[in-house]
This record gives structure tokens, C-alpha cells and sequence, in this order.
């Protein structure tokens, strides 16, 4: 196997904008571990084989990080991506939901909000080996203006970084409306 990098990198133009737009979550699936990347993107199923749940969140409050660790010394890498996803709003159904999400692992697909070119991009976070919940909050607040809702933080531990995907299958899926 050849670690020698392919190619250079230059300053594209300043059309970025961040932030998570909604989260998609699929309960762990063997059939989305098995899919092959092509050239570095997941193609997910469009015949609700593989149906995800949206939810949909606020910019600013939802953010996925990346961190790469690699070993010289045992000749290791591997990445630990963390999602943090706050929920506005305390609602029953939306608690029950992340009681089932907290005992489980799922696939989480990462809406970003679109570029200034009109782009939007999707990762899959948890391929291979799921992630997991592993912690979170429900919050009442304490002044006006405070947040009253739910934050939950989901840990993937994989050996590639999550691979940009194709937008998942959402067709027949129900959505929560939060009282």
C-alpha cells in the first residue's frame, strides 16, 4: 500500500458557509457498512431499503468534529467524530425517540447548509461501525431567553473520516412536530 500523497491543494474562492442544516439517523444497518465508497462518496439507497429519519435543527447549535489519531509507535490511525445536536423544544415524542437513540447505535447522515455556489453536502457519520449516544441534556432553562430542549453528543470511532454522501432516503419516513 503506497502512503505517498496524490496531490496539492490550493485557496478556493471564500464560498463556505457553516453549520448543520438537519440530521438524518438510520438505526445500524449492515447493508450501509457494506457500501463501497467511490471516489470518496457513499451512494445510500433510494428505494427505502435504507430509510433515515430527519430531524431538522438549528444552525449554530449542531456541530460534527473530526479528530484523526495516529501512532507511529503501534502504526494505527483511526477517527473519532463527534456530533453534538441540540433540539429546541421539550415534546414527549422527541424524548422517547432519544431514549430509543441513547440504547442503540445508528448511521447519522450531516446536512451542511449550502454553499454560496448553491451546493449542499452531506456526510455519513458512523459507516462502518455506527455511533453511539454518549451523553446529553434536557434542559429547562432558567431566564427568557434560555434554552428549553434536549442536547444529545453521538461519538463514531471509525477508520476512515465520515465520507461525504449522497442525500438519504426519506420518503415514507414521520416526522415529529414538536408541540
Amino acid at each position: 500500500m503506497s502512503c505517498a500523497i496524490t496531490k496539492g491543494r490550493g485557496i478556493g474562492c471564500k464560498t463556505a458557509y457553516a453549520g448543520i442544516k438537519n440530521v438524518y439517523i438510520l438505526d445500524y444497518s449492515a447493508a450501509i457498512a457494506a457500501l463501497s465508497p467511490s471516489s470518496g462518496t457513499v451512494t445510500l439507497p433510494t428505494d427505502n431499503s435504507a430509510e433515515f429519519f430527519k430531524f431538522e435543527v438549528k444552525g449554530g447549535q449542531t456541530s460534527l468534529e473530526t479528530s484523526v489519531t495516529s501512532s507511529r509507535e503501534n502504526g494505527t490511525t483511526f477517527y473519532e467524530s463527534t456530533l453534538n445536536i441540540t433540539f429546541q423544544n421539550l415534546d414527549v415524542a422527541t424524548q422517547e425517540e432519544i431514549k430509543l437513540l441513547n440504547r442503540g447505535r445508528a448511521h447519522y447522515v450531516v446536512e451542511l447548509y449550502p454553499d454560496g455556489a448553491g451546493t449542499t453536502k452531506y456526510l455519513l457519520v458512523g459507516k462502518d461501525n455506527g455511533a453511539e449516544v454518549t451523553g446529553g441534556t434536557i434542559l429547562t432553562g432558567a431566564a427568557a431567553a434560555d434554552l428549553q430542549g434536549f442536547t444529545i453528543t453521538v461519538v463514531a470511532s471509525e477508520v476512515n473520516p465520515p465520507f461525504f454522501s449522497t442525500i438519504p432516503d426519506i420518503s415514507t419516513a414521520t416526522a415529529i412536530t414538536p408541540a
